[in-house]
């Protein structure tokens, strides 16, 4: 059986280049999704923009306004009927999407749980030692999750883990607030708080009993 001989398929002209302002990645591939210039394939645009006189024109006419600004015709929102298109050079606009995306994150803080255990008869030092754990915790911004848990027989105790966290929230006001009363969970009681000021320090260095520590650094020189 004979071979048909190989033929390559046309090559790309030397000359041929691409629509203007746009960013590419390394292996062809493109940095984001926005079309521009004469990669729009719409009829008509919507142009938008101080810079031209808003309403709807052909695409043709719409690249000509473009063009003769040195500027690029940008889709913005394709899905519109019909297609918004801003003219502006595209560098400037992909600086100021990545500049809003920045913002965007910086304002969206993760939120951060941390947990404090506590038995239903925890002993006066261990309550202290975690109520200053705790008072740290919401310093810093983060929400705290704190609960007794009751092993074997201890759920009889149950009460006394109420008033144990009861008197958790309390100690603990100056800095969170309870988002919710004790709540029982199979073998553990809940309480959930969140931090009044986050990342701000108090000047009452007795807001919570034993934590005589804490805010040391914070107590007013006597004149």
């Amino acid at each position: 059986m004979n071979k048909k001989p190989y033929r390559p398929g046309p090559k790309r002209p030397s000359n041929a280049t691409r629509p203007r302002g746009r960013n590419r990645q390394m292996g062809g591939k493109k940095e984001d999704t926005n079309l521009i210039n004469d990669e729009i394939r719409a009829r008509e645009v919507r142009l938008v923009g101080d810079n031209v006189e808003q309403g709807i024109y052909p695409i043709e006419e719409a690249l000509k306004i473009a063009e003769g600004q040195e500027l690029d015709l940008i889709l913005i929102a394709p899905q519109a009927e019909p297609p918004v298109c801003r003219v502006m050079d595209y560098q400037k606009f992909k600086f100021q999407q990545r500049k809003h995306a920045k913002e965007q994150k910086a304002k969206s803080t993760k939120l951060v749980v941390k947990e404090i255990r506590f038995g239903p008869q925890t002993d006066e030092h261990d309550y202290n030692f975690k109520l200053k754990h705790a008072i740290g915790f919401l310093k810093e911004g983060a929400k705290v999750k704190s609960y007794v848990f009751f092993k074997g027989r201890s759920i009889l105790f149950k009460e006394q883990g109420e008033v144990l966290l009861l008197r958790f929230a309390n100690d603990l006001e100056e800095y969170g607030k309870l988002d919710q009363m004790p709540v029982l969970e199979g073998k553990r009681m809940t309480i959930m708080l969140s931090p009044k000021k986050p990342g701000k320090k108090k000047e009452n260095k007795d807001a919570a009993d034993g934590a005589d520590n804490v805010q040391q650094d914070n107590t007013p020189a006597e004149e």
